[in-house]
């Protein structure tokens, strides 16, 4: 795998042009109830924002913001940065040959990216989905294990140490950055060893903005700068992080980070030190 390829965007974060989002507008077309705060997380909801994703129907333009157009692009995006993780990309996708994977998609909505990703890599996939109703459309599916329909902010991980990923999309977006942060120390231990963290959210268009709150589905959009604060506050490393391509003009851009616990890296490293060392010698001698 080419780590050089998916590393180290921060640069790319702050200057390319929008690509897409969740799916919320750029400031350029931004709605007027799209608002800037100092401090935007102050204003999170999360009663209305499940009573407003409760009177949506369960469909992909609904929790695609009415871009549907957008999920094909988002999907492959999605596979092809999963699958670099997983350092395969498998051509068939039957009970039979589908790797013995546990995943958990959390903020799932009706299981778009479980149905459309995390199906073809793992045998079993969890669902944390606040609205029965969208869990509902999934449930029935043969690779799909628990569901539980509460926010990622109640959801009680436990000690499980089980899952190989834990794919977050468009859903810390409606956590305050206390929540995330709680969030990512706690979901830790539900890691397999080496297992990975994946989020995979919108970002402002200039860092030098501050968050902006929509009040539309009460969410925020994050700088990259602040989400990779919040990271390091949970003791987290970006491993890796790409941008979403192929999405049209107009709509905020998407990071994917590949997160894993800092400690766990950091081992790594070392063990990769202590290699190259050994080299070194044997080299001299």
């Amino acid at each position: 795998m080419n780590t050089g390829q998916l590393h180290g965007d921060e640069a790319e974060a702050r200057d390319a042009e929008p690509r897409n989002t969740h799916v919320g507008f750029d400031k350029s077309t931004a709605p007027q109830n799209l608002g800037v705060d100092s401090v935007p997380d102050t204003r999170i909801d999360a009663t209305a924002a499940i009573s407003y994703w409760s009177r949506l129907p369960a469909t992909d333009a609904s929790v695609l913001g009415g871009h549907p157009q957008i999920s094909n692009a988002d999907l492959r995006g999605s596979f092809l940065f999963l699958a670099k993780l997983l350092r395969q990309t498998p051509t068939i996708s039957s009970d039979e040959v589908r790797p013995q994977r546990r995943f958990v998609d959390c903020g799932a909505g009706i299981g778009r990216v479980t149905r459309g990703v995390l199906c073809k890599l793992a045998s079993t996939i969890d669902i944390v989905e606040p609205v029965k109703a969208f869990t509902d459309q999934i449930k029935g599916e043969t690779y799909v294990g628990a569901i539980f329909n509460v926010g990622l902010e109640q959801w009680n991980i436990g000690d499980l140490g089980i899952y190989n990923v834990v794919w977050n999309q468009w859903c810390l977006c409606q956590l305050t950055d206390a929540q995330v942060v709680d969030y990512l120390i706690r979901v830790q231990a539900a890691l397999v060893p080496k297992g990975w963290i994946v989020v995979k959210e919108n970002l402002v268009r200039h860092e030098a903005e501050e968050d902006a709150y929509d009040d539309t589905d009460n969410t925020i959009t994050r700088t990259d700068r602040k989400f990779r604060n919040l990271f390091k506050q949970a003791k987290l490393e970006v491993v890796h992080s790409e941008l979403q391509r192929g999405m049209p003009p107009g709509l905020y851009r998407i990071m994917m980070y590949a997160l894993q616990p800092s400690a766990h890296v950091e081992e790594i490293a070392a063990q990769r030190r202590s290699k190259r060392t050994a080299v070194a010698q044997l080299a001299t001698q």
